[in-house]
């Protein structure tokens, strides 16, 4: 028996449970992921430890890696750690992936290459799936929440990608201070402290448990923590007079209780605990050269008896964080920068780390230190590694002497956590500047970055606020800078929906002299008012706009600056240009997915989502959301984390599963002040309408769609944008729930202000039907073929169907069903295509009382792919196209193990049993 036997975990039975479960799937080859969260002393460090014993007793090989707080700092430190034992092994991967993994670790042959970050994660799992060929893999995580960001960002990858790999990741970190990567991406067990009948029986396990008050005293400071309960009972046992003593917060209590062992240790011992400590490696020999001929290997074995650390061949751990930290602050100031600079003498060979230990050995400012921190981070933002970058210059910040030239560390620094996609810490990075500097361009840029963090999560006042100060500062003196504060502007204003804020950027916007180039100017022309600005905008557009994407093949991000691109394919998305805004988000997605910019990355894929289910490519919306929801919730943008489910959610009241749908409604908007963020408002109506009108609720659907709407004399619309694409809805529901006058207000105040500018085909159809359900009988056909007379209008087939199907039950209740039956075939064509139950059924229904017996639709289209998830879908096309599963795996960023797996879920789904009928089982993409 053991102190970290399974015998002494006590009270974790239900955990323990878990676990077992975990490394048993694993053995019959199925994968799985679980991140342990519980606040210092949980136990969590226990737990890992059983599981790694049982997967051993169940031949499942470990892999193992802890976060260290001192490498955090160090791109891909804890990524090097788990990959090191099988590194030689990346000589077998192919080749753009074994050059992006090892260049990583320094480990590449020299050649300069590009950084690709999503060509290193999967360079990693693809590794990771050639061992697990051998035999399961486990791997455990210990103190994630002190892993370097590059790391995080590999594992929560791999974590989405484990389906089909013989491979489970388990990993531990505390409650506070969980990753935002993985925070959505995996399964969580929280570890709670023990009960008190748990405590009892931990204290009883004690070689010297206490008795009496001081055993009250014990379980009621440790309140069922374990690690504070075992230590708590040696220290009184040691003094059983400190049972008496004033309680003292837990956490500065158990430090002591961990110093308290090293004034009985030798002197040489203590000089390694701290020099390891400082280093916060496990590397034994660097620590050893460090501390020099002042102790010896065998020094360590105090240290071990007192079961402060174990030492392996040529590591050693702390046996927990809190020790390493105990050791660490009881040091003096002196002692503790003599270690650093030590380590930094020994650390020739890695000018990273070296800088580090110098920075902490740094007595106040130190502009030498602060410049090795600026070569370390150029370093990691060559590398790709810009989280690492933002952390090195934030802390040569702090140490460089001339205020000016720290707001500029703080400036850069925004920026490259900006790339990273962290935009709260590019917030509290931006805010330090103005206390620094009065430099103008410094101000601005530190603005800019401050609205940026702002604009991605849902406080859009707060980012304006930065925003529209700097764009009309600049107008004279720098109206480059002034467009671009307007373009950045026009996005939070345009969600936030408020007509002031829209005014003012227009305001703003023509202030601003003609430039060169006025792609800032389109975008806030287009994106604060739509229809009074289109002829202008389109125009604009045009000349900015001239030439085609490139084919399938090229590269497409040679054909446009990806800025230009961004803003062109929001600017043609809010015209309801919804092809070009398609061709123009993909091929913008197709650069970002070869960056690390996850901000960027989320909110284009998100607006691509959105035009993609506008033109009735569902699939490859669900797709775009999909991979929108991942980034934004690793990187904190808080629109998208909110926007993506309400989005998906209306797919999924459309198809019918509305309790579904209603549900992703209450988690997405939980918590969020909806008030304020109008376009999620809006959305948010509508899909609930869709759920409501899905289920034959007519009342209660027009009360969803009638909210999208004011309520004064003369309505105006929540969002100046978004409400008019529901017109016909709301109106289509009234009808059929007798507020046909209540509707025709919206209706004719909503024509007359759309009659101050110029309207897409789009809403012109939609205006069109909205007329055509409330016309008198005689006037009613001249709006229903002035719908659909436009053949624009098959841009966006669900609204063009709904149409059809309007207009057909309209003729048929005038007995001119001949009249009616194409309208409803070509309808039914569309509505099943999509799986679109509730309005199939409708259409069929109709084509019956038509006189027509609509035929079953047909196997492996609509219902059969309606089975396949997005991620499947590309799969079958790809592999359809003739590409192997290495080279499918490679495009979309899986395992070639993953790959064959779900390809194995895919043929019984569509009816086939060959790679071979992938062809004909599937129908060309946007059919």
């Amino acid at each position: 028996m053991t102190p970290l036997g399974d015998e002494w975990i006590v009270g974790r039975d239900h955990e323990l449970a878990l676990l077992s479960r975990l490394v048993d799937a694993l053995t019959t080859g199925r994968s799985g992921a679980l991140l342990m969260t519980g606040g210092p002393g949980a136990g969590k460090s226990a737990l890992l430890e059983a599981a790694a014993r049982m997967a051993r007793r169940s031949g499942v090989r470990v892999l193992r890696c802890r976060g260290s707080e001192g490498e955090s700092g160090l791109p891909f430190a804890g990524l090097h750690q788990l990959l090191r034992p099988f590194l030689d092994l990346a000589e077998g991967l192919p080749a753009r992936q074994r050059a992006a993994l090892l260049g990583v670790f320094g480990l590449d042959d020299g050649t300069p290459t590009v950084s690709d970050p999503l060509l290193t994660s999967l360079g990693a799992l693809t590794l990771l799936s050639d061992v697990a060929e051998r035999g399961p893999l486990l791997l455990v995580i210990d103190d994630t929440h002190w892993l370097d960001l590059g790391t995080l960002d590999v594992l929560a990858f791999m974590a989405r990608r484990l389906e089909g790999e013989p491979v489970a990741l388990l990993l531990a970190a505390r409650d506070t201070a969980v990753p935002a990567q993985l925070d959505r991406q995996v399964d969580r067990l929280t570890i709670e402290p023990l009960d008190p009948a748990a405590a009892g029986r931990l204290l009883d396990h004690q070689p010297r448990p206490p008795a009496g008050r001081a055993r009250s005293r014990v379980l009621e400071q440790a309140a069922g923590v374990p690690l504070a309960l075992v230590e708590l009972a040696r220290a009184v046992a040691r003094d059983p007079a400190a049972a008496h003593e004033d309680a003292l917060p837990l956490t500065d209590r158990l430090e002591a209780i961990f110093a308290a062992d090293l004034p009985e240790l030798p002197s040489a011992t203590r000089e390694l605990l701290l020099f390891a400590a400082a280093a916060e490696s496990a590397e034994l020999p660097v620590i050893l050269s460090a501390v020099g001929d002042r102790a010896t290997p065998d020094d360590w074995l105090p240290a071990e008896r007192a079961g402060l650390v174990r030492v392996d061949a040529d590591r050693v751990r702390f046996r927990h964080p809190l020790i390493r930290s105990a050791v660490y602050r009881a040091a003096t100031y002196t002692e503790r920068h003599t270690a650093h600079r030590a380590l930094a003498d020994v650390l020739v060979g890695d000018p990273d780390r070296r800088a580090w230990h110098h920075a902490a050995a740094a007595s106040g400012v130190d502009e030498e230190a602060a410049r090795e921190l600026d070569d370390s981070a150029a370093r990691a933002q060559r590398r790709g590694g810009y989280a690492a970058a933002a952390t090195a210059l934030e802390r040569a910040a702090r140490l460089s002497p001339d205020p000016t030239v720290r707001a500029g560390r703080l400036v850069r620094a925004a920026t490259m956590a900006m790339y990273a996609g962290h935009p709260r810490w590019v917030g509290e990075l931006s805010a330090q500047v103005a206390t620094l500097t009065d430099e103008p361009a410094l101000l601005a840029e530190a603005s800019l970055r401050a609205g940026w963090a702002l604009a991605v999560t849902t406080r859009f006042a707060g980012s304006l606020g930065f925003l529209l100060p700097v764009a009309e500062a600049a107008v004279d003196e720098d109206p480059v800078l002034s467009l671009d504060a307007l373009a950045t502007a026009t996005t939070p204003a345009y969600n936030s929906g408020a007509p002031e804020h829209r005014e003012k950027i227009l305001r703003i916007a023509e202030r601003v002299p003609p430039q060169e180039d006025e792609i800032g100017r389109l975008w806030a022309l287009a994106g604060c008012d739509p229809v009074r600005n289109r002829a202008r905008a389109l125009a604009m557009f045009a000349r900015a706009w001239t030439d085609p994407l490139a084919e399938p093949g090229a590269r497409p991000e040679l054909d446009l600056p990806l800025a230009r691109m961004v803003v062109l394919g929001g600017t043609a998305w809010v015209l309801d240009e919804t092809a070009e805004a398609i061709r123009l988000l993909g091929a913008a997605m197709d650069h970002l997915r070869r960056s690390p910019t996850s901000g960027a990355n989320a909110t284009v894929a998100q607006a691509l989502a959105l035009a993609l289910y506008e033109s009735g490519s569902w699939t490859e919306a669900r797709a775009a959301l999909d991979e929108a929801y991942g980034l934004a919730a690793e990187g904190g943008l808080e629109n998208v984390v909110v926007g993506a489910p309400v989005l998906r959610a209306t797919l999924l009241a459309l198809r019918g599963d509305t309790e579904e749908a209603r549900a992703a409604v209450q988690r997405a908007v939980h918590g969020i002040d909806l008030p304020n963020c109008r376009s999620l408002q809006v959305r948010t109506h509508y899909a609930l309408g869709a759920a409501a009108l899905a289920e034959g609720d007519h009342a209660a659907a027009y009360d969803r769609f009638r909210a999208v709407y004011t309520r004064q004399p003369e309505p105006e619309p929540l969002h100046f944008h978004a409400s008019d694409y529901y017109l016909a809805d709301l109106v289509a529901a009234a009808v059929r729930t007798g507020r046909a006058e209540d509707a025709r207000l919206v209706l004719d105040t909503t024509r007359r202000r759309l009659a101050e500018g110029e309207t897409s085909a789009r809403l012109t159809a939609i205006v069109h039907r909205a007329d055509a359900l409330l016309a008198e009988p005689d006037d009613a056909e001249r709006h229903f073929t002035a719908a659909l007379a436009d053949p624009a209008g098959d841009r966006w087939p669900f609204e063009r169907a709904q149409v059809r199907l309007d207009y057909a039950e309209w003729l048929r209740r005038r007995r001119r069903a001949v009249e009616a039956r194409p309208l409803l075939a070509a309808a039914l064509e569309v509505f099943e295509r999509l799986g679109t139950r509730p309005w199939t059924d409708r259409t069929r229904a109709e084509l019956r009382a038509a006189g027509v017996t609509p035929a079953s639709p047909p196997a492996g289209s609509a219902d059969s792919l309606a089975e396949l998830t997005p991620q499947q879908l590309q799969i079958a096309r790809l592999a359809a196209a003739g590409l192997t599963n290495r080279e499918i795996g490679e495009r979309i960023f899986l395992s070639p193990r993953t790959v064959g797996f779900h390809l194995y879920r895919i043929f019984p789904k569509l009816g086939i049993t060959s790679r071979a009928q992938l062809r004909d089982a599937l129908p060309e993409p946007g059919e």
